[in-house]
Formats: structure tokens, C-alpha cells, sequence
């Protein structure tokens, strides 16, 4: 994986988590978020160029399966727009992976707690939980991929 970038992207209904890892596929870091528009079309060309900016050569999203790893109504509609992603970044020759994200919102929670006092409603409107949450699904991906390939 070495000189691959992976940007991770966190679905949510009012704004879009990014995450991106090293260039050597190790760390995933928090990169910011995406407003959503009310256009999913200009939602997702604002994340071609995000990982454009990121130099990325592939893009995972976060999959809200149920905590028994059932597909449920969140689930779904992720699953419809990542088929859409999967058109529009397709195009830029980027691959869109899903990866199972429960509890990467409580982990980022955690997280930001023990290094930030702001409340997590000041979190929740800056961004910053939703960009977390993104670099804990890509962390667990990368780490995935990782453990699959000492295997």
C-alpha cells in the first residue's frame, strides 16, 4: 500500500466526515468535513476534489451496520449512495470500499473527550466528531488490511 493515500468518508445526513491516511497506509488522521448541500451530486463532486486535495487513490465509507451486523435502514441508504460514489469517483479511477463502522462515532466521542473539555454539542456543530468518525473507520480498515496481509 505504500505511496496510496485512502480517504475515508463518514455519510451523514447534514455533513460528510473525511479522514485520510499517511501515504504508507498506517495512520488514518481527521481531514475535515463536507456541509451537505441538499444535492448529492454537488455533495459528491465536492468529494472528488477532496480527494483530489488528498492525493487519494482510494476512498472507504462507513457502513452503520446494526450492532448484531444486521443491514438495516441507515445501512441501506448508505449503501445506495456509495453505488453513486462508486459512479462519480469511479470516473476518476479512485475505488470505493465499505467498511463497518459501529461504534466509531462512540470511539470518537471518547476520543475527543479526553483531549478536547468543548462540549460534544460545540464538537458535533464544528465538525469534529464526524471527521473522527471517519479516521476511526479508516483506522480499522487500514489495520484490516494490515493484519489480512501478515497473514
Amino acid at each position: 500500500m505504500t505511496g496510496v493515500r485512502v480517504m475515508a468518508v463518514d455519510l451523514g445526513e447534514r455533513r460528510i466526515g473525511i479522514a485520510a491516511s499517511d501515504a504508507t497506509g498506517v495512520l488514518a488522521t481527521p481531514a475535515g468535513v463536507v456541509v451537505r448541500s441538499g444535492d448529492r451530486a454537488t455533495d459528491h463532486a465536492r468529494l472528488a476534489a477532496r480527494a483530489a486535495e488528498l492525493e487519494a487513490g482510494e476512498v472507504v465509507v462507513g457502513l452503520p451496520v446494526s450492532l448484531s451486523g444486521r443491514v438495516g435502514p441507515a445501512a441501506r441508504r448508505v449503501l445506495e449512495e456509495v453505488e453513486e460514489l462508486r459512479e462519480v469517483l469511479g470516473a476518476d479511477g479512485l475505488s470505493v470500499h465499505v467498511h463497518d463502522e459501529r461504534l466509531s462515532t462512540v470511539s470518537a466521542e471518547r476520543a475527543l473527550r479526553t483531549t478536547d473539555r468543548r462540549s460534544a454539542a460545540v464538537r458535533r456543530r464544528s465538525g469534529d466528531l464526524d471527521s473522527a468518525a471517519a479516521a476511526v473507520v479508516l483506522q480499522s480498515w487500514l489495520d484490516s488490511r494490515r493484519d489480512d496481509r501478515e497473514r
